[in-house]
């Protein structure tokens, strides 16, 4: 375990060298078009997937790749973990997200978000939030951007018992478009709340999509299955991976969960 905790350290301290530089990189961006911006970012995601396979011996995997539509979507993807936040956008056409408010006072970071067109929302605004969030993602998706959701609202331990928001039906029904769903198992190697990174093999999945239409109570029925029978699968074979490579999986606080 000591050798995971050094290969851990030494990750994040080039994790964040390599965002620093080209945090310093993208600045020109300011005064380009998003997509340059979003260009740095997949720069700063590449890097990532080299650092994590090369330091601490984290393979990834991308499955069903060939499933994701073209054209306006909205995707709806399991969130364990930080590291799908930055490595997702790079699969979608003009990526958007919906994130908490708070992000965008983030001296830099925010502007970034505000310039690539993220959609912040007050979580404490209630249905006045609700409605101005669907209302932005509508106009963003019809004008062919592809918008990810996280159902969850926020990152979930792997094992967790779910809590699906319905908020995101929502946009779903407004938006019209297609929608695809997306597992993983990300949080057993990159879990929240520490710097420990895990060796074993990260798989993102693409599910089937769903078609745009579905009465809302399907949908939220379809969605919730598909990906938490998923993601239950991919966690259960990382889980036995990490058992042949270090002796046992990582555990995970009550907390956490």
């Amino acid at each position: 375990m000591f050798l995971i905790f050094l290969r851990s350290l030494v990750f994040n301290v080039l994790f964040y060298a390599v965002l620093v530089c080209l945090a310093i990189v993208a600045l020109p961006t300011f005064a380009l078009p998003p997509r340059a911006m979003l260009t740095v970012a997949e720069w700063w995601a590449k890097a990532t997937l080299v650092l994590m396979r090369v330091i601490c011996n984290i393979k990834v995997e991308f499955r069903g790749t060939e499933k994701i539509p073209q054209g306006p979507l909205v995707i709806v993807a399991k969130h364990q973990s930080f590291w799908e936040t930055f490595v997702l956008p790079g699969f979608f056409n003009r990526p958007i997200f919906i994130l908490k408010r708070q992000l965008m006072q983030i001296p830099v970071f925010g502007q970034f978000l505000v310039k690539t067109g993220m959609i912040a929302i007050d979580r404490n605004a209630g249905v006045k939030a609700l409605l101005d969030m669907t209302r932005r993602a509508r106009e963003a998706v019809r004008s062919g951007r592809q918008l990810v959701i996280f159902p969850e609202g926020t990152r979930r331990a792997p094992g967790a018992e779910p809590d699906y928001k319905t908020g995101f039906a929502q946009i779903y029904s407004s938006c019209g478009v297609p929608c695809l769903p997306v597992a993983l198992n990300s949080g057993l190697f990159w879990p929240r709340r520490t710097f420990m990174r895990y060796p074993g093999t990260l798989v993102v999945e693409f599910l089937d999509p769903l078609p745009p239409g579905l009465p809302k109570d399907e949908f939220l029925s379809r969605v919730q299955t598909a990906i938490e029978e998923a993601t239950g699968r991919l966690v259960e074979a990382g889980r036995k991976e990490q058992e042949q490579l270090i002796g046992s999986a990582p555990s995970y606080t009550p907390a956490e969960r």
